[in-house]
């Protein structure tokens, strides 16, 4: 599980005007965020638009990554969703044998019980072929993972071997990475608290921000490992601004905004979610011109 340490960088979805996928420009974002030194590459996740994603465009995506990754570093697969039943079923049949472990975000929209959530991690993990990534993102799904339902299933269950964790919730990490197996790794899902979630133990990031901030994120995320913390906080501080206006309207609009105004992909996006506003495009360019 090494290999899952450090920096995983969520890759989003860049799209043409008219909205089909721009395979020119995602293969110039892989190779920029590879050569800025993130450790790992996430395709499928929510970053990527997903939910406004074909199944046909979902695995063509992943063959993309593959390839265009070409083993330089680790790929994880996106596989989530509220109906058990079809998360089980696309682990079946994709074809994963390239991927380092599957990302799962916890059931959205269903709302379900712990025991629900519980019961639908341990049935698509036995389904899986490759070891399991919990995904804990309330604000998204509707519905917190709490820290006993990840450890349940942390201590239970052989190849669920990690934790995304983006909650907020620094009570929750805290007892998580207190309570997990030796070998279950906790990951960072929230760029603005990552260096002090790192200070408390977690083992990385899986991060929006470092789609563009490839080589400064990546860098903060090693020296805090390296408990190099003077480094990492100044490395913090430089991109805290970044981080709010990133955030400040939707993912990822705003991710996509700074990397329009990089030239890496177009400001394209498909319903429901829009581009950002003209106001806080303008903010973006001119917070990039300092930077």
């Amino acid at each position: 599980m090494e290999q899952l340490k450090g920096t995983g960088v969520a890759l989003v979805t860049p799209f043409k005007a008219d909205e089909s996928i721009d395979w020119n420009a995602l293969e110039n974002l892989i190779n920029y965020v590879i050569e800025g030194g993130v450790d790992y590459v996430v395709t499928l996740g929510t970053t990527g638009e997903t939910p406004t994603l074909s199944a046909d465009e979902k695995l063509d995506l992943m063959k993309f990554t593959f390839e265009k990754v070409s083993k330089r570093v680790p790929v994880v697969v996106g596989i989530g969703d509220y109906n058990t039943r079809d998360v089980v079923k696309r682990l079946e049949k994709c074809p994963l044998d390239e991927a380092a472990a599957i990302l799962s975000v916890a059931p959205y929209y269903s709302k379900p019980t712990q025991e629900g959530i519980y019961l639908h991690y341990k049935t698509i993990a036995a389904a899986s072929p490759k070891p399991i990534i919990l995904y804990n993102v309330p604000g998204r799904t509707g519905r917190n993972m709490t820290a006993e339902t990840t450890l349940r299933l942390a201590h239970e269950v052989e190849n669920i071997v990690a934790m995304k964790e983006a909650s907020g919730d620094m009570m929750q990490c805290m007892q998580i990475i207190r309570d997990k197996p030796k070998d279950f790794l906790v990951i960072s899902g929230d760029d603005a608290l990552a260096l002090a979630q790192l200070a408390c133990g977690m083992d990385g990031v899986i991060s929006v921000a470092a789609n563009y901030f490839a080589k400064d994120f990546s860098a903060l995320v090693k020296t805090a490992l390296e408990n190099n913390y003077p480094a990492a906080r100044a490395l913090h501080y430089k991109m805290m601004q970044g981080f709010d206006l990133m955030f400040s309207e939707n993912n990822p609009s705003g991710i996509k905004a700074f990397l329009s105004h990089a030239g890496i992909i177009g400001n394209y996006f498909r319903l429901p979610v829009v581009p950002a506003t003209d106001a806080l495009y303008r903010q973006i360019g001119e917070y990039l011109k300092q930077y």
